[in-house]
């Protein structure tokens, strides 16, 4: 017995999610990018979480150090992007961040625009 099912064609038109992302990338100040895949985000404003020992939120910080995770913008239960905390400092200047986390290699440039 086939089964009949509807396909609606998903790249017709962008979505309002396409939509909306593409604007936040426009209007985006900091650029992610985690170093084995790849896998880029962009946030308008971000923040360096410290921790408590029981992995709640403990203070907050403009600049980063180690022990320190990345959240990005918007800084609610949707945020962009939440790293683990960071275990090396492996390049920093103006504008940009080279790091280690737990997991995971990461390259930040601040006020960033894509064109």
């Amino acid at each position: 017995m086939k089964i009949d099912r509807l396909i609606i064609p998903t790249n017709i038109e962008k979505t309002k999610f396409d939509l909306v992302r593409e604007i936040e990338i426009k209007e985006s100040k900091s650029k992610l990018v985690r170093e084995n895949d790849g896998l880029t985000k962009h946030a308008s404003r971000i923040k360096w979480m410290e921790w408590n020992e029981d992995g709640t939120l403990k203070a907050h910080h403009d600049t980063p150090a180690i022990g320190l995770s990345l959240l990005m913008s918007p800084f609610d239960e949707s945020y962009t992007w939440l790293t683990t905390p960071i275990t090396e400092i492996v390049e920093e200047r103006e504008g940009y961040i080279k790091f280690n986390t737990q997991n995971s290699v990461y390259e930040l440039w601040s006020n960033v625009e894509e064109k």
